[in-house]
């Protein structure tokens, strides 16, 4: 796998959600009980970037938010979350992504956190994150007193996650919420340290473990494990500053 095929899947998103703005974009709740938001432009990107994959690569599995998967028992998967913080693109913000993970036997090995609004394309393979074709490297934060933080929505965490969360809050430098995709990338560029979240889904998560890696972050779940299953995961600039993050989390 080389950056030419993630770069040609994020023409393809890019345009299709183009199109579904420029067409007028309404927003749909997935949640009966809630607002869990889809637009035409979530399905327009997945559909494009399942037929690239298709005509390029069609023993692979593919698991999308939108339409779900194929072939689930193929060794290699690509994972697709077309339009990451769908809240953010109908509020007219920057922060969305479109995010495509590979995993390979379920391992990571590759991942695109693509910002289309910021012209800002982060893409792992063999194990190097680049943005826009240049090479870059987490910072070599190592404490939480140092630790410029993250997290997309903190009012998300239950009732003992929240008071986890907090305890790192009080110790950490800065703070900022309300970045969805744009934080882990921020973390592979060196700009943020450390994002905490629970209750990802595997789009969510799939295409971001290859970067945060790639830059020489670490990316692990909040018991030192790499079981995603429950959705929390923490992406930290150092394995120091995670096992510090760990530590605070659990009390």
């Amino acid at each position: 796998m080389d950056h030419a095929f993630f770069e040609q899947l994020s023409q393809l998103a890019r345009q299709a959600i183009a199109d579904a703005l420029a067409a007028g974009l309404t927003a749909e709740s997935k949640d009966p009980a809630g607002f869990d938001p889809v637009t035409e432009a979530d399905r327009a990107a997945e559909r494009a970037m399942r037929s690239a994959i298709e005509q390029h690569f069609p023993d692979h599995g593919i698991w999308g938010e939108e339409y779900g998967m194929v072939r689930p028992d193929a060794r290699f998967r690509w994972s697709l979350d077309p339009v990451d913080g769908t809240r953010a693109l109908v509020c007219g913000l920057a922060s969305w992504a479109v995010l495509v993970g590979l995993l390979d036997q379920g391992a990571h090995v590759a991942g695109m956190i693509d910002l289309p609004t910021l012209d800002d394309r982060l893409i792992s393979v063999d194990r190097r994150t680049s943005r826009n074709g240049s090479p870059v490297a987490a910072s070599a934060c190592h404490s939480i007193a140092d630790a410029r933080w993250s997290t997309t929505d903190p009012f998300l965490f239950d009732r003992v996650e929240a008071e986890a969360v907090a305890r790192v809050r009080g110790a950490a430098k800065v703070a900022r919420y309300g970045l969805d995709a744009m934080a882990y990338a921020r973390v592979a560029t060196g700009d943020l340290d450390l994002v905490i979240e629970s209750k990802l889904q595997p789009h969510d998560i799939d295409a971001l473990v290859a970067v945060v890696r790639g830059a020489g972050g670490h990316f692990g779940d909040w018991e030192r494990g790499s079981d995603f299953t429950r959705g929390r995961v923490i992406a930290a600039s150092t394995k120091q500053l995670y096992e510090e993050t760990v530590a605070l989390l659990a009390g």
